[in-house]
């Protein structure tokens, strides 16, 4: 299904415009451009941090749909203001963007918004959609000025000491996106080159080295590689500067990855993904009820077909063979 990437090549042309003052327009994915899903050639590993209390084997829980108020206060308060405040992104081409064709967000992400949505007030577009970039996702959260992120937010342990996640409703890897033949995955072809990525993203994290290193140092996480790295607010502004030749390679989800290279048919990923990221639902600590009820909304959303329905619209091209991930509650 190519349909929905009419015009998109506009909205990129307008974040170039914007982000950097530059103009310039993304051309749609080649037919026979690189697969998104590549296989690893090297050790996978989970991105996840520092054990918290709750989470067990480095794996977060949720809280069950099937025990628990569904609709306790923070519930409650959505359906007495009348709307949902969602965090998502504006930028991401298949998962979170405007749709150039009606101005409207669109995307794998939005779908799962309108679905929570329409469970909690019965109408998919009683949502205030709130633009926020990677770095501010948590504190938008914790200050209140959203209800939940839905922005392709990888569940991890040390982000749960901060916000509540739901269960996973997609898993990601981190990996190398490039146009230089000379780069052939996160390893050492990045010694001397320049690689951006998401300030406040688990791909700044692994960069940083912030990954676990027991029981023993994992092979084929080592920090950097010798690269130069540069972060940014939002992670398309990291193909910006691919474009414009100001970096050699993006360091990101291949969930995302696969967004721009659907954009730009000169850039692929190279090598395989080297950790294992779930996507989820980010609320308010001690917003149990509405965690509960998002994880309803998640079982159902998956048992009844609308994530396959939403993954062959937006994703099985660029992302094939993917499944949606178990649940794990506490």
């Amino acid at each position: 299904m190519r349909a929905h990437r009419h015009g998109w090549g506009g909205v990129a042309g307008m974040a170039l415009a914007c982000t950097l003052a530059v103009a310039g327009t993304l051309v749609p994915l080649r037919d026979d451009a690189a697969p998104a899903q590549a296989r690893s050639s090297g050790p996978v590993v989970r991105a996840d941090y520092a054990a918290a209390a709750d989470c067990a084997n480095s794996q977060v829980p949720s809280l069950s749909p099937a025990s628990g108020s569904l609709d306790g206060p923070t519930v409650e308060a959505i359906k007495k203001r009348g709307r949902l405040r969602v965090g998502v992104d504006q930028n991401s081409y298949l998962w979170g963007f405007r749709d150039p064709a009606t101005g409207q967000f669109a995307g794998f992400d939005i779908d799962l918004v309108k679905a929570i949505a329409k469970d909690i007030l019965g109408d998919e577009n009683a949502v205030q959609y709130l633009t926020v970039p990677t770095n501010k996702r948590i504190d938008k959260i914790q200050h209140g000025n959203v209800d939940m992120v839905v922005r392709t937010m990888t569940i991890s342990c040390k982000r749960a000491e901060d916000v509540a996640f739901s269960a996973p409703y997609f898993s990601a890897g981190q990996q190398i996106l490039s146009a230089e033949p000379d780069i052939t995955g996160y390893n050492d072809s990045l010694k001397g080159k320049t690689v951006c990525t998401a300030s406040g993203s688990t791909g700044e994290d692994v960069l940083n080295g912030d990954m676990p290193t027991s029981p023993a140092p994992l092979a084929g996480t080592e920090p950097k590689h010798g690269a130069h790295v540069v972060t940014v607010a939002n992670q398309l502004d990291c193909l910006v500067l691919l474009q414009l030749h100001k970096a050699d390679a993006v360091f990101t989800d291949n969930a995302l990855a696969a967004g721009q290279a659907a954009q730009d048919p000169t850039v692929h990923l190279k090598g395989g993904p080297v950790t294992v990221e779930p996507y989820g639902v980010a609320m308010k600590l001690g917003d149990d009820d509405l965690v509960r009820r998002v994880n309803k909304v998640l079982a159902a959303y998956i048992a009844d077909g609308r994530w396959a329905a939403a993954y062959h619209k937006w994703l099985v091209s660029e992302l094939p063979n993917m499944a949606p991930p178990s649940p794990l509650y506490k």
